[in-house]
């Protein structure tokens, strides 16, 4: 039962194999095999593939089937014609676009594997990258806030330094009043004099001053921190809403990039195995010598077409030789004087029902 499915699947012709030899019908079972199994893995790979694209195991597996199934008869289409002649190039030419199709359908089959044999590497490689996407997404997010907040915060610096102004004058005139009480400066007469209390006076008065515009610079500068805190609170919610969509960046483009960046050789010795398994078969045929099998189906195809040659041949004789007897028949007839004065007859009377008609449609007219 399982040796009949592996003919079947190499496309071979079942009734010629049935009187082949052992050994000819255990070489198109192991091609069928061949067939099989690659369809196999190409149902693997193409599932696993469309699982990292949809997410869902049963959608994967459905259009996984449908994928293998297309691969199984791609292959089986591809070895089931290629023909044995007796010229090596011929067989050469006739296989070369399949061995083409074959080196694509390796490709297809081996990159979905390749992601899951190296998909401890390629994570890392995602980490890496998404890191680094993180990094410059807050960059590129920050872009849009510092402008504002360096602003603000230029405008408390200068409110404070507004602040810092004021208190440097009022400290610079306590210090003059003070040295004036005590005859260190100023008069130079020690004690509370006029001088003393028109300097204190002024000193309380710039103090006044200093206190009213702490008061209304630290009612603005709190105003300006509630927007720098508002500003870094929008910053940290777009960065938040954002990180996400970095975070499920390890779809099937994302992977296939990410093994591009791995060391190329352990995925072309892959891609080499892939390779071989697809164009076994092939090649299998190719440098195999012309067996039984190849002899009688090439017996039974000779047969048919030289019977369609001899159908068709027989049938231009037969159209020759009507053409040939009509032409013999109607030369013979054209020189007999009895059909002559039938015609002649028969043309005289329709020219006179032709003058009747065109008299009667002229008499109609008037």
């Amino acid at each position: 039962m399982l040796k009949q499915f592996f003919i079947i699947c190499s496309g071979a012709d079942t009734a010629i194999l049935e009187h082949c030899s052992k050994g000819e019908q255990n070489k198109y079972v192991g091609i069928g095999a061949t067939v099989f199994f690659t369809a196999v893995m190409a149902f693997i790979a193409a599932s696993y593939a469309l699982y990292m694209v949809f997410d869902n195991l049963y959608t994967a597996i459905f259009f996984g089937l449908i994928w293998g199934l297309l691969i199984f008869n791609l292959d089986r289409y591809i070895v089931s014609t290629i023909k044995k002649s007796d010229l090596f190039t011929d067989e050469l030419l006739q296989a070369a676009p399949r061995i083409v199709l074959a080196v694509i359908i390796a490709i297809v089959i081996a990159k979905p594997l390749e992601l899951k044999i190296f998909e401890k590497e390629i994570n890392q490689v995602l980490l890496e990258q998404k890191n680094e996407l993180t990094l410059l997404n807050k960059q590129q997010i920050a872009k849009q806030f510092d402008p504002s907040i360096d602003n603000l915060n230029k405008e408390i610096t200068s409110l404070q330094q507004q602040i810092d102004t004021k208190e440097a004058e009022v400290n610079a005139l306590y210090e003059t009043y003070i040295a004036e009480a005590e005859g260190s400066a100023g008069t130079k007469l020690k004690g509370k004099g006029p001088v003393y209390k028109e300097k204190r006076d002024k000193h309380d008065a710039l103090l006044t001053e200093l206190q009213q515009l702490k008061a209304e610079n630290k009612t603005k500068i709190t105003t300006l921190e509630t927007q720098i805190a508002g500003l870094k609170g929008d910053y940290e919610t777009q960065v938040l809403t954002s990180q996400p969509i970095i975070n499920n960046f390890d779809g099937l483009m994302a992977r296939i990039n990410a093994l591009n960046k791995l060391p190329w050789l352990p995925s072309f010795f892959i891609f080499l195995l892939f390779l071989a398994i697809e164009t076994a078969p092939i090649i299998a045929k190719l440098l195999a010598p012309k067996s039984a099998y190849d002899f009688k189906l090439e017996d039974q195809e000779t047969a048919v077409k030289t019977i369609v040659l001899q159908n068709k041949s027989q049938r231009d004789v037969l159209l020759r030789t009507e053409n040939a007897i009509n032409d013999r028949i109607y030369e013979d007839i054209k020189q007999e004087d009895e059909l002559y004065n039938y015609k002649r007859k028969k043309a005289r009377e329709l020219l006179q029902l032709q003058a009747d008609a065109f008299f009667k449609h002229q008499k109609n007219a008037l």
